[in-house]
């Protein structure tokens, strides 16, 4: 019985990520030759293709594709060991690489990120700001705070609490234009629409009592960010649907008014999600254990 080669996979790995062996010599400090000899190794081991190779780049073979995900895993378990092995509980360090969306990054993640980096200053925290879906595994990230319904996956998620979200408008527009008291009357109104909820042209809206209605609604405004709406709600142009975070300070000061109680997109919630790999390093529990405490 022969041991896997598991070099030869982390050094597969670091080469599908980055695309280029050169990089992964770079990255790894260790000779091109060296990086190029693993993967033929492997390849040879295998007995099939991973790479396909040009004088300027390198490509994933279709056996590549199915394997990499065994790669990442291999080589995530041994960075997990290896942190698990010299890392203390008063001494953690190196980078977590954490998604998030925009506006709640924000508003919200911004100061909880400063408190993490001053109780754990050897740990260097790169976080990427978007409302768009990140592959977690593709652009190695960490982990991720979704907030969504989330489906079914090989993802890793923990569930920190249940958002709220609200059809929304400024009391002006409501009595310029009435209050729609059922999805139906959303078609003769201007709409805000969020372009990253999924289909754009039919707002599929759930009751209180578990009945969904199909409306067309016609778009006033679309961005994939709701805090660019806000001005525009608040001005009366339009209704929309926002999560509390983004709108509850408007409604308080009753800039906006809820209408339609009961109906809404569905449930959402505050989630972090993770690869599949059980094994983390221990820098990233850290991470994930004050986010746990902090935005419960």
């Amino acid at each position: 019985m022969h041991l896997p080669d598991f070099e030869a996979w982390a050094i597969f790995a670091a080469a599908a990520r980055l695309g280029s062996f050169t990089a992964v010599s770079q990255e790894l400090a260790i000779s091109k030759p060296t990086v190029s000899k693993a993967i033929t190794r492997l390849e040879e081991s295998l007995g099939t293709v991973l790479f396909h190779r040009t004088s300027r780049k390198i490509s994933l073979s279709t056996v590549g594709k199915v394997l990499l995900p065994y790669a990442r895993a291999i080589a995530l378990d041994g960075e997990a060991a290896m942190e698990a092995a010299r890392d203390t509980a008063h001494l953690l360090r190196g980078q977590v690489r954490l998604a998030a969306p925009l506006s709640f990054g924000l508003s919200h993640l911004a100061p909880v990120l400063a408190d993490f980096m001053c109780a754990y200053p050897e740990i260097l925290v790169d976080v990427q700001l978007s409302d768009a879906h990140v592959d977690l595994i593709e652009e190695s990230f960490d982990l991720a705070i979704r907030i969504a319904d989330l489906p079914d996956s090989s993802l890793r998620v923990i569930r920190l609490r249940k958002m709220q979200a609200h059809f929304i408008a400024s009391p002006d527009y409501l009595k310029r234009r009435g209050m729609p008291k059922q999805p139906e009357e959303l078609v003769d109104h201007d709409c805000f629409i969020y372009s990253n909820q999924g289909t754009l042209e039919i707002w599929h809206v759930k009751g209180p009592d578990g009945q969904k209605i199909a409306v067309r609604p016609k778009c006033r405004f679309q961005s994939n960010n709701g805090d660019i709406m806000l001005p525009g709600l608040i001005a009366g142009r339009g209704i929309g649907y926002l999560p509390d975070f983004l709108c509850q300070d408007a409604i308080d000061r009753g800039d906006l008014q809820t209408f339609m109680p009961g109906w809404g997109f569905g449930e959402i919630a505050l989630n972090l999600v993770m690869p599949p790999s059980p094994h983390r390093p221990a820098r990233v529990n850290a991470l994930i254990d004050f986010l746990k405490q902090r935005l419960s």
